[in-house]
């Protein structure tokens, strides 16, 4: 089963090679990518790797808080952006308006 796996708290100097290098014995890495910062082209300490396995929570389990570089990795599955999730301003709390009691 493909799936997409967030992977945080990425030592700056770890690449999409590194990336992958990490999660390729655990299943068929289809793709590994650390997000850089638009301006400065500097990792932003997080990416995704989309993995074909079996058993995904084995895999979150063997990698999650492993160490790399002094740092450990924090893995968890992707959320899609289109589920919700974070963002968007979801209602809110209605007014108090009136006129207080007369």
């Amino acid at each position: 089963m493909l799936v997409k796996l967030f992977v945080g708290n990425l030592p700056w100097s770890v690449g999409d090679a590194d990336l992958e290098r990490i999660f390729s014995p655990h299943g068929d890495v289809q793709s590994a990518r650390v997000i850089n910062d638009r301006d400065t082209g500097r990792s932003r300490g997080f990416g995704f790797v989309e993995i074909d396995v079996d058993d995904v929570s084995a895999v979150i389990r063997a990698t999650d808080g492993q160490e790399i570089a002094g740092r450990p990795l924090r893995v968890n599955e992707a959320e899609d952006k289109g589920r919700g999730g974070r963002g968007g301003f979801g209602g809110g709390g209605g007014g108090g308006g009136g006129r207080g009691g007369f």
